[in-house]
């Protein structure tokens, strides 16, 4: 029986290789050949023990930014995804139990029972592959693939679902970010910067990324995928500047996408009468964050969690991915073999002095 390496996570901050029998597939299921993956700035947190409403179930194998070619796949499963053996994919981070009342009402990125790739299913038990900290994935018969063909790289398909997707879906489907209005991006990292490309292609204006010094290159990299201003905080004031930009209005939308309290608070500064403040950070599930809340409430502000990328948030990431608009692989600032998979989490997880990683990805070849 054929093999595949895997990094299992077994406790916190344990993450070691191992190796499973690849199951067997039929009508409904397959198997998926990972060619890239990419480390989400959520992975050191899984890695450190962090738990999301329930405790992790391990062992598991980390990893839910996935882009791969299908090597198996049962004859049903083929036909009702579009596509056949051999072909390009990406497949999302959840899946939903399909049972739970947050499944059965079409919401299953927040499913009950965690159905989720890399993160809440333990890999103790056949099928085993439910992360993508591996050489294969298994492809659960409720997965959400997604076809993107040849030309598109696995250097852009790794950033489209749980990158791209996230922005589309928290700026676009959510916030309702439209023509003219001013949109402020507060941290730019992978998220922040997907968040300028999305803001651009639905017609905003100005566009503005805030960012510390260390983000230099980062904030000139905000440029070309759209920014009209970035800023270095540290050097000027974003209340004055983003005044000056929008002749005192303020922004009509904002995200805080620094995932610390002082990102939060800030966007609550920035905001503009009535304007929606997309929150998608994950700030700690016992961290405090104070807020000045009488300036929701004067300002009728609207304050929006966001979680996680859906269907037809993944479908129109992939569109503008097609067309070539942006040069989404050059967020990919590190690479990494399989085996080295725990440094990548560290370096994301900032525990390397003296580096700034955009998007840092896993190369099983």
């Amino acid at each position: 029986m054929k093999k595949t390496r895997a990094m299992v996570l077994t406790g916190p901050r344990k993450l070691e290789m191992q190796e499973f029998d690849l199951p067997e597939v039929g009508e409904e299921d397959g198997i998926l050949k990972l060619e890239l993956i990419g480390v989400c700035g959520s992975d050191p947190g899984i890695y450190k023990g962090k738990t999301r409403g329930a405790p992790r179930p391990y062992p598991i194998i980390p990893g839910h930014e996935i882009v791969g070619r299908v090597e198996k796949m049962g004859l049903s499963a083929q036909r009702r995804h579009g596509i056949k053996e051999g072909d390009r994919v990406i497949i999302e981070y959840a899946f939903g139990c399909g049972k739970c009342r947050a499944c059965l009402a079409g919401r299953y990125t927040l499913c009950e029972r965690f159905y989720t790739y890399g993160s809440m299913i333990s890999c103790k038990e056949p099928p085993h592959l439910f992360g993508a900290y591996a050489d294969y994935l298994y492809i659960h018969p409720r997965a959400m693939v997604h076809k993107i063909g040849e030309n598109i790289s696995p250097e852009v398909g790794v950033l489209i679902s749980a990158i791209l997707g996230n922005a589309v879906r928290w700026l676009r489907i959510i916030g309702n970010v439209s023509i003219g209005q001013a949109v402020v991006i507060v941290g730019p990292g992978q998220q922040g910067m997907a968040g300028v490309m999305v803001a651009k292609e639905s017609g905003a204006e100005p566009i503005i990324v805030t960012g510390l010094s260390k983000d230099k290159k980062r904030l000139e990299m905000a440029r070309r995928f759209g920014a009209d201003i970035v800023i270095n905080a540290e050097d000027e004031d974003p209340v004055k500047v983003i005044s000056d930009g929008t002749n005192g209005a303020m922004a009509d939308l904002i995200m805080d996408a620094t995932g610390h309290p002082s990102g939060a608070s800030m966007a609550l500064t920035l905001a503009g009468t009535g304007a929606t403040i997309i929150l998608p950070g994950l700030y700690g599930p016992n961290t405090e964050v104070p807020l000045l809340l009488d300036k929701a409430v004067l300002k009728e502000l609207k304050l929006l969690g966001v979680f996680s990328h859906d269907f037809p948030a993944v479908d129109a990431a992939i569109k503008i991915a097609r067309r070539g608009k942006y040069p989404l692989s050059e967020m990919i600032s590190h690479r990494f073999p399989l085996e080295k998979a725990e440094d990548a989490i560290r370096l994301v997880g900032g525990e390397v002095k003296g580096e700034t990683p955009l998007k840092v990805v896993l190369d099983p070849a």
